[in-house]
């Protein structure tokens, strides 16, 4: 089913080409999502963050 979808369509080599090209620029925007918001937290805390008790 990774060429078919529910209505037997089947992708040509340019549309499966166009999907990876999307699937990897989502994940990439994603990841830089996390480290923006990781970021933004240690800036929000401060260095204090590292001087806590355990």
């Amino acid at each position: 089913m990774a060429d078919e979808d529910k209505d037997g369509i089947t992708l040509t080599e340019k549309q499966r080409k166009a999907r990876r090209a999307r699937s990897i620029a989502i994940g990439l925007g994603l990841a830089a999502l996390v480290i923006i918001f990781y970021i933004a937290t240690i800036a929000k805390f401060g260095p204090a963050i590292l001087d806590r008790a355990l």
